[in-house]
């Protein structure tokens, strides 16, 4: 039976995950008035944008930086719809200090387009073109994602959005669509320019899940160009969970709910529809089953297919166990005396370990350093949060878990203590997560983070819809076009409201 009184008169639609991209959907299918009910099994919203409390520091979980908050911005355009502010933020300049192995002069990733060419144009003699080439097809395809595409179309109402987004220039990005950047560095003799290469797959990593010679060229060019103005990247004020506080405030303010501590254990489907979901209220265990019009699933496509049971499609399933496996997360979570930070500290860092460190795939660790007044740290203190992306898989097989997180986190402290002042005196509190950690607290299979790899096979065009092949059941979030980050899932959050507005 339903616990929610609801106005019978509005389609009624279940949101599950309360991330970025089930929290903006949810905020806007209340704000153009349906009858809203979103589910969480965690503690506090925000998925792997949210943070936690230690001993008066902050941490933000995952997400530590925010895109699209400029004019035109996909979060603009959001909270300018539901009429709340933007949180307040500092654009990130640099972007990124990225260190590359043996190097103590990072290559400084600036905001200033004219800075960050005379950046590129020391640090990698040479290379211009290729950057060009990267600009060129940025241009034409945030042009293009502005003008609120349906990728990949799965019926004529997507293909007609999908054709009014398209103009002359759009053109200019499709015979780009089957390369990746390995092939882009060929063209221009680049290809054995081994720093470029590094620097590259450093980045990458961070933005695609996979390195230079697999991304895909056309989401790299965003991937690569975002941080420069007019756009950039921002560092909240006060933590991440700002971003979701004020998405909830709107949903809330427009008659829609949030249960936290409720877990979705099972969506319903009859002919071939959606037409509810099994809920568990986790602090008293009562099971309920609760109707929806529509289906909203922000989480992992492998959940989905969980969550659908004997009932997920049997192509759709197999298509995502052929997925090349996922990548997880190892995080370090330091509270630190202000006097281990260097004087000019970057808010972001790249390292690469060398050869022989064991942390992550492609042994980097991506650093974010909180600054004074900013709402993470005491005064006098600071925060230092420290990613590197590992198989989740090793997590799980470990005969050793606590012994494999306790060489993780020294590894990872040693490597820091080599551009930070990390001594016990400096050290307040400390704390690691794993991939295990990521699906106790988030409930993403297997603790995966950022979305499916940004490869040809599964971006864009070739990727995962939001329209899933059951009728009223819709996916949202980093597993779905345009990919990982709190923009990423935003426009996919936008596209599915607007799919299931075109309905009525």
């Amino acid at each position: 039976m339903s616990h929610i009184v609801v106005n019978q008169n509005k389609p009624r639609v279940v949101v599950i995950g309360a991330g970025i991209g089930g929290l903006t959907a949810a905020a806007l299918l209340a704000r153009r008035g349906y009858s809203v009910l979103i589910l969480d099994q965690a503690i506090v919203p925000g998925g792997c944008a949210s943070t936690f409390k230690r001993q008066g520091f902050t941490f933000d979980v995952g997400a530590t930086q925010v895109a699209g908050l400029e004019p035109g911005g996909i979060h603009h355009r959001i909270f300018s719809e539901l009429e709340i502010d933007l949180p307040e933020a500092t654009p990130c300049d640099p972007a990124c200090a990225v260190f590359l192995p043996g190097e103590s002069t990072p290559i400084n990733v600036w905001r200033d387009p004219e800075k960050w060419r005379e950046e590129r144009q020391q640090q990698f003699p040479g290379s211009e073109p290729f950057w060009q080439l990267m600009a060129t097809l940025f241009n034409a395809s945030w042009e293009f994602q502005g003008r609120d595409p349906v990728l990949p179309p799965r019926n004529l109402w997507d293909l007609g959005q999908l054709i009014q987004a398209v103009r002359p220039n759009t053109l200019i990005t499709a015979p780009f669509t089957l390369s990746t950047v390995g092939d882009a560095l060929r063209w221009f003799g680049l290809g054995n320019d081994r720093r470029l290469r590094t620097f590259l797959d450093l980045q990458l990593k961070l933005y695609s899940q996979v390195n230079a010679e697999e991304t895909a060229l056309l989401y790299a060019a965003t991937a690569l160009s975002v941080s420069q103005q007019p756009q950039g990247l921002y560092h909240l004020q006060g933590s991440m969970q700002v971003l979701s506080d004020r998405l909830v405030q709107a949903l809330e303010r427009d008659g829609g709910k949030l249960l936290m501590r409720h877990t979705v254990e099972q969506i319903k489907v009859e002919n071939g529809k959606a037409t509810a979901v099994v809920i568990r209220n986790q602090k008293t265990g009562e099971v309920w089953t609760e109707a929806a019009d529509h289906v909203v699933a922000n989480v992992t496509v492998q959940n989905l297919v969980q969550l659908l049971g004997e009932k997920a499609p049997i192509g759709y399933q197999r298509r995502v166990e052929k997925l090349p496996p996922a990548s997880g997360a190892f995080v370090v979570y330091l509270g630190v005396d202000a006097s281990a930070i260097p004087y000019d500290c970057p808010p972001h860092l790249q390292f690469m370990y060398d050869a022989n460190g064991v942390i992550g795939e492609n042994n980097s660790l991506f650093v974010s350093v909180s600054h004074e007044g900013d709402g993470r740290a005491p005064a006098g203190k600071a925060t230092i949060i420290a990613s590197s992306f590992v198989d989740a898989e090793q997590w799980w097989r470990t005969e050793d878990y606590q012994g494999l997180k306790q060489q993780y986190t020294q590894d990872a402290i040693a490597k820091l203590a080599q551009y930070f002042y990390l001594k016990p005196e400096t050290i307040v509190y400390q704390e690691a997560a794993t991939p295990r950690t990521f699906a106790y607290y988030t409930g993403r299979d297997r603790g995966i983070v950022g979305g499916i790899g940004q490869r040809i096979p599964t971006f864009g065009p070739f990727g995962f819809a939001n329209r899933t092949p059951i009728q009223a059941l819709w996916l949202v979030g980093d597993s779905t076009h345009p990919g990982e980050g709190t923009a990423g899932v935003s426009y996919s959050a936008l596209t599915v409201v607007r799919q299931i507005q075109a309905q009525y």
